[in-house]
């Protein structure tokens, strides 16, 4: 079976080739894609073979889909604007007779009202209108999400957001790329939708806790509402439709969008999915780094 990585060059897609390798499937069994393959000359070092793959441009994806059974689908980066792009991948699918696409979508997209949703429900209703055999998993929230949110608390304290006592099911890139693996090699995984979060669900008083180990100071967690929220993002320097976007993602967890731990993927990668703390200690460091040279260049 050859199978098709999309968006390799990313963050998560270099951690699914990775684990791809790990469970055991062969480098001249996968591709690897991105928009600029000379983003991918490590990946090609270790026998893969690599090809161009632009979501805009249906001519690349075609020629990428050439001879290809299986297809991981990683969402585009913007919201509002990827699904011409994911309809164009599922086409081609259809076209070249993909026995398999694996799409990472959101969770509860189908279900929840929320904006960052829309794009993923659109693109799962129209994998499903297609027939192309597909697999969704719904990716939670990446803890590595919060690293910039702890690197800033070591020196103000406080994490603030609108999410009252809402819960976040997150786990770290590499988890969510093991699962992807697994749904993409193991037989049995056809017509599933499955919720992929972390085993345990976490509130932001314990997200603090969490920032205050890993920073080795006290951290609290300001709980703001959303009209302070907007507030604090408007005064940071966001124009208002971003910052009611940001702050409208805080609602969501607050109607408890995030709060979906299934176990499902602990049970497919064969391990507990990796604690908050220690998912914030790898992420972190990495974090404080780019700041640091950011605030250099600067």
């Amino acid at each position: 079976m050859t199978i098709l990585v999309t968006a390799a060059s990313g963050q998560l897609g270099r951690l699914v080739v990775d684990a791809l390798l790990e469970r055991g499937a062969r480098p001249d069994d996968l591709v690897a894609s991105a928009r600029d393959t000379s983003k991918l000359a490590d990946v090609a070092a270790r026998g893969i073979r690599t090809v161009e793959l632009d979501y805009a441009r249906p001519d690349t994806i075609a020629a990428a889909l050439d001879g290809i059974d299986a297809v991981l689908l990683i969402s585009g980066s913007e919201p509002g604007s990827r699904l011409t792009g994911h309809r164009n991948v599922i086409d081609a699918a259809k076209a070249a007779g993909v026995a398999k696409l694996v799409y990472t979508s959101a969770p509860q997209a189908a279900t929840a009202d929320y904006a960052l949703g829309a794009d993923h429900k659109a693109t799962e209703e129209a994998i499903a209108a297609s027939g192309v055999p597909a697999v969704i998993v719904r990716h939670n929230w990446y803890t590595e999400n919060y690293a910039a949110d702890v690197a800033r608390a070591a020196s103000t304290g406080t994490i603030a957001a609108s999410v009252a006592d809402g819960r976040v099911a997150s786990a770290t890139r590499a988890d969510f790329a093991a699962g992807d693996a697994a749904v993409l090699l193991e037989d049995g995984h056809l017509g599933q939708v499955y919720e992929f979060g972390g085993d345990a669900a976490w509130s932001y008083a314990e997200l603090a806790a969490a920032a205050s180990e890993v920073v080795g100071r006290p951290v609290s967690y300001a709980s703001l509402t959303t009209e302070e929220h907007v507030a604090a993002l408007e005064s940071a320097g966001l124009d208002a439709g971003t910052a009611a976007f940001v702050a409208g993602i805080d609602d969501a967890i607050r109607r408890g969008v995030l709060d979906v731990p299934t176990g499902t993927l602990s049970r497919l990668i064969g391990r507990p999915t990796t604690s908050l703390v220690d998912g914030l200690r790898a992420a972190v460091p990495a974090q404080e780094q780019r700041l640091a040279q950011a605030t250099n260049a600067a």
